[in-house]
């Protein structure tokens, strides 16, 4: 195991001169407008952090200065995907719409789904299944946090584009047991997931992101449910296994996972985004800037959306970006 992560370690490095890509500034190859379709998962009843989730649904909880669900949003668009669907509660789901509308505004598109019940993660594809119209899907659940350069993300969709298949991810973790675990081989091609093991065969866990062809929802509606009654992850991620077809990208260092379930974790997020804001004096997932960089907006779009931009720190914000482009 140790001879093939660095073996893969040192594959990722000979191509990260031809993927890096600055996660404020997108250049030419992250531009590209990705063929497949994003999807985020935003419900569950959010138990763990009850009696918050009263007041809101977790994914419209503030990380920092703005809702949850702005940060699983700009990742997809970093990855230049245009066409995403939101997936969540009947009771929450207007409030999504409320806050985000079409996406008009920002280039893309947005399409909404109810979750009449939560059935596992894998239920999303059968519910999106008309919505993807045969296209591949990346899957992001919408408490989960990335910030870094996203070049392990773009080399996933671009490798499910080329190649077909799917993509999971690989995390550093110091306590493996209590996630699903990946181990892969020196080629990046997973050999097992196994779902909080007592005995890790690697150090690496699988965040929420998933990448797949469009081979997702036949495989999906080939699964059957767990013991709990859901169709599983880990289930749809076994069947593209046992094609030989599920590759791992990692997410080295300078990269952050940050899962927002428990009010530790929510507070650690919060704590860390802001760190970075103040530090380095530019926001992390402020969509109107995503877009800008991305070319989903041209200027004078741009110009409305900050003259449409309430808050005025945002706003002076929004204009310092807009002249440094100039």
């Amino acid at each position: 195991m140790l001879s093939a992560l660095k073996s893969l370690r040192q594959k990722h490095r000979k191509n990260h001169t031809h993927f890096a890509i600055d996660s404020l500034v997108a250049l030419s190859d992250a531009r590209r407008i990705m063929p497949q379709k994003g999807i985020i998962l935003a419900g569950g009843t959010g138990s763990r952090l009850d009696p918050l989730t009263r007041v809101a649904c977790k994914q419209l909880l503030p990380i920092y200065d703005k809702p949850m669900i702005y940060y699983p949003l700009a990742t997809l668009m970093l990855g230049g995907i245009k066409e995403v669907l939101i997936i969540s509660t009947p009771k929450d789901l207007p409030q999504f719409e409320e806050i985000l509308g079409d996406g008009s505004q920002l280039g893309i598109k947005l399409a909404y789904k109810e979750q009449p019940a939560p059935e596992g993660i894998a239920q999303a594809f059968l519910l999106a299944e008309e919505f993807l119209d045969g296209s591949g899907a990346t899957l992001i659940l919408g408490d989960n946090i990335f910030y870094g350069k996203l070049d392990f993300f773009r080399r996933a969709l671009e490798g499910v584009e080329n190649d077909g298949g799917a993509c999971v991810f690989g995390y550093h973790v110091r306590d493996p047991e209590r996630f699903g675990v990946v181990e892969f081989d020196a080629d990046g091609k997973v050999l097992s997931i196994e779902e909080k093991p007592k005995q890790p065969k690697s150090s690496y866990a699988v965040p929420g992101l998933y990448v797949y062809d469009e081979t997702v929802v036949s495989r999906t509606k080939a699964l059957k449910p767990s013991p709990r009654g859901e169709l599983e992850i880990t289930d749809l991620n076994n069947a593209y296994l046992a094609d030989q077809s599920l590759k791992v990208q990692l997410l080295g260092r300078g990269i952050a996972w940050l899962d927002t379930g428990t009010p530790n974790s929510l507070l650690e997020a919060g704590r860390y985004i802001a760190t970075i804001e103040r530090q380095q004096s530019y926001k992390v997932a402020c969509l109107e800037e995503v877009a800008y960089n991305m070319g989903f907006v041209d200027a004078a779009q741009f110009d409305v959306l900050i003259e449409n931009t309430r808050n005025p720190y945002n706003k002076e914000y929004l204009e310092m970006v807009r002249d440094e482009k100039a």
